[in-house]
């Protein structure tokens, strides 16, 4: 039996093998790596985007949390001397500590299961990447790229936009993985913006506002906002304060986030 078949994908690490050669060409030919770029890779897995990363691009490094992962990757890759292997959690992960003289660029096939956490730390590291390719739930990438008024608009659309421009770029079948997940996914491609879209005078502020809105989604955006500010302060920043959350725009969270005095 080969080493191919050995590693059974295991649940508590999200693990969903990408095995489709086209869908894994066409990932890298997204990502178009060039012989002086600093790559790193989230969730290597078995190597099938890595092999041809390695080859492309200066330095490759990998960050894998999965211990038999790294040891396969190791054997496979000995010859490489420009592949790093990080048996690290990617929640855990600097991923600024790979940027020397340039900024780094990420790719990924990331765990569904932490999917969101793990981007909103990867935007926590955001100075150093010039840009982002993951791999993830067709529905968390419809989120990340929704506009206001929409169904799947939240706090994620709001700070993903925050920080990036969000390019959806094609679709991925489950039939492309093994085993094959429940749902279908999407490659995005995330550029941070070199200026933020906005005006935030606290960040910190704005980030609370953002997350108690669309707690209380349902609810009108005084009552689901009415610990940061009054109605007489919305209505300030020419927004009805009858409105959804979800109805609200970037621009307006910002102005309104610029009314709160201090971070709490």
């Amino acid at each position: 039996m080969s080493i191919e078949k050995k590693h059974q994908a295991r649940k508590r690490f999200g693990q969903n093998f990408l095995h489709d050669q086209y869908v894994i060409e066409k990932i890298v030919s997204t990502v178009n790596p060039s012989p002086e770029q600093t790559i790193v890779e989230i969730g290597p897995g078995k190597g099938a985007i890595t092999r041809l990363l390695v080859n492309a691009c200066k330095e490759l490094h990998v960050v894998e949390i999965d211990r038999d992962l790294v040891q396969r990757l190791q054997t496979q890759f000995a010859s490489h001397t420009n592949l790093h292997i990080h048996n690290v959690d990617a929640l855990r992960c600097d991923f600024c500590e790979f940027s020397t003289d340039q900024p780094i660029r990420l790719v990924g096939n990331l765990p569904y299961n932490i999917s969101t956490p793990l981007l909103f730390h990867i935007m926590e590291n955001i100075n150093c990447i010039e840009d982002m390719h993951f791999m993830l739930q067709k529905e968390v990438v419809m989120r990340m790229a929704s506009p206001p008024g929409s169904k799947q608009y939240g706090r994620l659309s709001v700070m993903t936009q925050y920080y990036c421009e969000v390019d959806p770029v094609f679709d991925v079948s489950p039939e492309s993985f093994s085993p094959a997940p429940k749902v279908d996914s999407s490659i995005v491609r995330l550029i941070p913006h070199t200026e933020h879209p906005v005006a935030v005078k606290d960040f910190a502020n704005f980030s609370k506002l953002v997350t108690q809105a669309f707690s209380m989604r349902r609810k009108t955006l005084r009552n689901a906002i009415k610990h940061f500010l009054t109605e007489t302060q919305i209505e300030a920043c020419d927004i009805d304060p009858s409105q959804r959350p979800e109805v609200i725009d970037m621009a307006s969270y910002a102005r309104l986030s610029n009314l709160i005095p201090d971070s709490e």
